[in-house]
């Protein structure tokens, strides 16, 4: 018997749900013969493309993983010491494969939808803990996206504690130049684009770039806030009370930037009087990446909740009255409060946020504790053995320290890095006099011994001929050229820190993480809270806007490779070639699929990108000499964070209306043009439209703007349904920010990571975002030239890419780097075959919107009365008629195993649907069963057989609790409430917790892990 050969299907067929015959079943029901008829009958003409995408031919799954082991091969990994806010850490494998490597963890989304995100939620609230109790501040939020940005929140946070007291004329928030260099760098360009005071300042010896704070208020300056390091960027540990009293009898608010390992014996801010503190919990098992992604954390005293940027975590109750979790006080954000937001982030990072939590719980308290002794251990073992050598012109700062020693090496520094890489090391040179030598959790008494036999060698040429290490005893020996033995001792463990250092309260006492210790307790903790929750391993998640696809192992297998994922960002450029190839490749082939000149990756989210997009504009305008144009144009149907973003770079927004028929309204649009004309800086559109169209007068909106002198922006938040079949920035854009995290496949991750690359015509290349550390490396006299030549431009001309250091917006110089392979892999498998990717997304959305729009009306749709790749569902009417609202529907899809639909957004009262090309047509047609069968339920409620009070609806979701309940005086049947289709019953998901008060959870605030009589009733004890 011949076996038959294998089928030889493509990437493109495994990533795309139909199969043809599906297709032709889809095709048919729509009313077109073909995919390619159907993207000409609905993308305008005016806009479309005639030629195939320039992308090489696709690869195979072999061949994908075979070029990225290639490029990866390009990368040299060294011990990093380099510190800055980057340490290399090891990832528990069950953490690693139980959460980052997978698909119920990493595909989830963000958790709007609340009954279908418990365990998410409870990780997120164990973060939330983590962060609450090491930094000794009630609040603590459930992630930021980096250290640099965070601290930029905080200090944006400090100056809104003002309220209308603020007076930007005056106010200013003083930073210690001991905070990260990158840090700095970021939080002034974000200050200046806000229109805010920042000085930065050297609060220990009185100098000070710009202003010393004593010089404050005879220069008729007003502190608002205070930013401190503990530790600093030098490594010192310092008695900061005196300087936070000082600023308390001003009246200012102070905010920490530190470092949660270091808090395991470090003194905590709120002990210290901090009301803010801000930081990034990389170094808890979240591997460096090359710079991200990483979760950054907030925390803040009592009062200051309802400005915390980002997303907060709360308990709450359900509907039984049982202990459940959902986002609280979501009236700070974006999405509702648009340009008025506390900011504009709306992924965050909570893969990452997660991962560093179950660190935690694993390692638990006193875990975590022994890993901090043993880096300030070797810390200090390094420190004794240089002073113990006396070198000449080598001297070791004379300050507490936890893990890093900075050596004072004038004209030694470079001989010193050099010494060190050539024997696989890395160290930080901060400045020509000056090196630093960071430890970590994976350093060992070998790496002590290798940095004092570089720096031996570099100050005398000389060799380290015997060497003994106990980091328990504190205690070490050597021997240079076989001379005499040098003993040198040393006290550590807490006890090297003065007693005004050391921490004075307990930490994570809270059964969580006091309770998983062994690796079978955390394997199955994990995949306890992964069964609470709905992903895109169970179910399509028909999220508008979001677009929820596939994505495939294969993408994601190379980001754990030790060459992609232990190179630190600041790693020379002769050890990260693999990167500077990758990132080369990927952006050029990002440039090909937008149209644009250039892109850059460095914004580590959507958010981030579309403030790098408008802050180019305003470089550009100012360059030009118009910095008078401070308008932004902005849609009524925009996402929230479009207005955010604006707001964040010193734009006033004006609303443009919506036309009856959902698109831009040209009359209106018209006379806010003309009424703006001559402080026109932008217009923001989204493109296919939130409405879910293609709007056939997009190049008229262009037109308009331009010839205004403003600049188009286009949010790339609907590019699933372009690509391919337009480009953005041949259509009239002058800029669009992508988001990778939905076009081009990577996971979403429960809330992040995102990446939010900024793509721009060729007059704003030069306005692209900066290398936050100045130079590759951190040279700070390499960082200095490059201001030099910035300075010495001529006025009127302007600055180019190579002479102008544009603003950065994120702390690293590629963003989140450590996911691009996920995007690289996309495209390379795809190719042009990405034109029939958007092609079936549309598809897909006429199909669903042919087949629902009897039921639920399709709200607006474009030419030839179609869709583009998503579709607003209509309940305005039958909440008028039955009391049976949108949310009632999401609710209750629930109860049929999906994730609702996006609710009540762009337009209130309705749901918007995109399936994306990866769902296949039996997951299409359950979830039109599903809604066909709900709105039969709708129509029991319309016919007077039933209230919508006691209707299944009212009452969704339901728990495997609450139909197996002794007592059932429902008007439906058990079977009813939670098997409605046949189906079900032989594949249930069953939610963990009824209808969720919201209300409740925000009068009634708490944002950390609730005791343990809540867990021994949910018995999860």
């Amino acid at each position: 018997m011949t076996t038959p050969a294998p089928a030889n299907f493509t990437f493109t067929d495994r990533h795309i749900g139909p199969d043809d015959s599906h297709l032709a079943t889809m095709l048919d029901s729509v009313g077109y013969a073909s995919l390619d008829a159907l993207t000409d009958a609905a993308v305008p003409k005016s806009i479309a493309l005639t030629e195939p995408l320039g992308l090489p031919e696709p690869l195979s799954e072999p061949e994908v993983l075979a070029d990225l082991r290639r490029i990866a091969g390009r990368n040299r990994v060294l011990t990093s010491m380099i510190g800055q806010g980057y340490y290399d850490t090891i990832t528990p494998a069950v953490i690693r494969r139980g959460v980052l490597e997978n698909p119920a963890w990493y595909t989830a989304y963000t958790p709007y939808q609340p009954e279908i995100s418990q365990g998410r939620l409870e990780a997120l609230l164990n973060f939330q803990t983590l962060v609450s109790d090491l930094t000794g501040l009630p609040v603590a939020g459930a992630s930021l996206l980096d250290e640099a940005t965070a601290v930029a929140e905080a200090v944006a946070l400090m100056f809104r504690s003002r309220g209308r007291k603020l007076d930007l004329a005056t106010d200013v928030v003083v930073i210690d130049a001991d905070v990260l260099p990158t840090t700095i760098a970021v939080v002034t360009a974000r200050a200046e684009a806000a229109g805010q005071r920042v000085i930065v300042a050297d609060l220990h010896t009185g100098e000070a770039t710009g202003w010393d704070a004593a010089s404050l208020a005879a220069a008729g300056a007003s502190i608002v806030g205070l930013v401190l390091a503990h530790p600093g960027a030098s490594g010192a540990v310092r008695d900061l009370k005196g300087v936070i009293a000082d600023a308390k009898a001003a009246g200012a608010l102070v905010t920490f930037t530190t470092d949660l390992l270091a808090l395991t014996l470090l003194v905590s801010p709120g002990e210290l009087g901090a009301d803010i503190a801000v930081g990034s919990s990389q170094r808890l098992g979240v591997p460096m990446f090359y710079g991200g992604p990483h979760a950054a954390f907030i925390a803040t005293s009592h009062g200051l909740e309802r400005q915390l940027p980002g997303r907060l975590v709360g308990v709450s109750v359900d509907a039984d009255g049982a202990v459940a979790y959902r986002l609280a006080l979501q009236t700070r954000e974006q999405h509702i409060r648009r340009e008025r937001a506390t900011s504009n982030i709306c992924t965050a990072q909570a893969l990452l946020a997660i991962t560093a939590s179950m660190y935690a719980v694993y390692h638990g308290p006193q875990g975590l504790r022994s890993i901090a002794e043993r880096v300030q251990a070797l810390a200090g073992g390094l420190a004794a053995a240089l002073r113990a050598l006396e070198l000449p012109g080598i001297a070791v700062a004379d300050h507490a320290l936890f893990d890093t020693v900075r050596i004072s090496a004038p004209g030694l520094t470079e001989r010193i890095r050099q010494g060190a890489a050539q024997r696989g090391i890395n160290v930080y040179v901060a400045d020509s006099d000056h090196v630093q030598i960071a430890f970590d959790e994976v350093s060992t008494a070998e790496h002590v011994a290798t940095v004092l036999e570089s720096v031996v060698a570099a100050v005398a040429e000389r060799t380290l001929t015997w060497f003994a290490c106990d980091v328990r005893g504190e205690s070490l020996e050597f021997a240079v050229d076989g001379g005499e033995t040098t003993r040198a001792t040393w006290s550590a463990s807490g006890a090297s820190l003065p007693s005004w250092a050391l921490r004075g309260t307990d930490y994570l006492t809270h059964p969580t993480f006091n309770s998983y210790r062994s690796e079978t307790a955390m394997m199955r903790y994990l995949r306890r809270l992964a069964d609470k929750d709905l992903a895109l391993d169970r179910t399509m998640i028909p999220l508008g806007s979001c677009t929820m696809k596939l994505n495939a192992a294969v993408e994601m297998e190379a980001i754990s490779w030790p060459e992609f994922a232990q190179i630190h960002p600041l790693a020379p450029a002769d050890q990260t070639e693999g990167y500077a190839e990758l990132i080369e490749k990927l952006t050029s082939w990002l440039s090909e699929i937008t149209g644009y000149a250039g892109v850059s990756v460095q914004p580590n989210a959507g958010s981030q990108g579309e403030f790098a997009g408008l802050l180019a504009i305003r470089k550009y305008h100012e360059g030009r000499g118009e910095p008078g144009r401070s308008v932004c144009l902005i849609p009524a149907s925009a996402h929230g964070t479009n207005a955010a973003s604006a707001a964040m770079a010193g734009l006033s927004v004006v609303v443009i209306a919506t036309a009856e028929d959902g698109s831009i309204d040209l009359a209106d649009l018209r006379a806010k043009v003309a009424e703006n004309a001559d402080r026109l800086a932008a217009i923001m559109l989204t493109y296919p439209s939130t409405h879910g169209v293609y709007e056939e007068h997009v190049r008229e909106v262009c037109d308009l703007v331009h010839e205004a002198g403003g600049q188009v922006y286009i949010d790339g938040a609907n590019l699933n349904a372009l690509v391919g079949l337009a480009k953005p920035g041949q259509f009239g854009g002058d800029v669009s920010h992508l988001n990778l995290h939905k076009t081009f496949a990577i996971p979403h991750g429960g809330g992040g990571p995102g990446v939010g690359p900024v793509a721009v015509a060729e007059h704003l290349l030069p306005y692209l975002p900066g290398d936050p550390s100045g130079a590759r490396g951190g040279d700070a006299t390499a960082a200095a030239d490059v201001a030099a030549s910035a300075t010495a431009a001529a006025p009127d001309e302007a600055p180019s890419p190579i002479s102008a250091q544009a603003p950065p917006v994120s702390a690293a110089q590629f963003g989140s780097a450590g996911v691009l392979p996920i995007s690289y892999a996309y495209i390379a498998l795809m190719g042009a075959d990405l034109r029939r990717s958007s092609q079936v997304a549309v598809l897909s959305a006429n199909y669903l919107a042919r087949r629902l729009e009897q039921a639920f009306p399709v709200l607006y749709t474009g030419p030839n009365g179609l869709v583009a790749h998503e579709c607003i569902l209509d309940l305005r009417a039958i909440t008028a008629a039955t009391k049976i609202t949108a949310e009632d529907v999401a609710k209750r899809l629930i109860d049929y195993g999906f994730h609702a639909p996006t609710l009540s957004f762009p337009v209130a009262g309705t749901l918007m649907v995109e399936p994306t090309e990866s769902e296949d047509l039996a997951e299409l047609d359950r979830f039109i069963d599903a809604m066909l069968a709900i709105r039969a339920e709708i129509a029991q409620v319309e016919a007077g057989e039933v209230t919508a009070e006691d209707s299944v609806l009212r009452a969704a979701p339901h728990t495997a609790e609450s139909v197996t309940a002794e007592v059932w005086e429902h008007s439906y049947t058990r079977t009813e409430a939670a098997y409605p289709v046949p189906a079900l019953r032989q594949a249930k998901y069953w939610p963990p917790v009824r209808r969720i008060d919201g209300a409740y959870g925000d009068r009634n605030l708490v944002c950390s892990c609730p005791p343990l009589s809540h867990y021994a009733a949910d018995g999860d004890a």
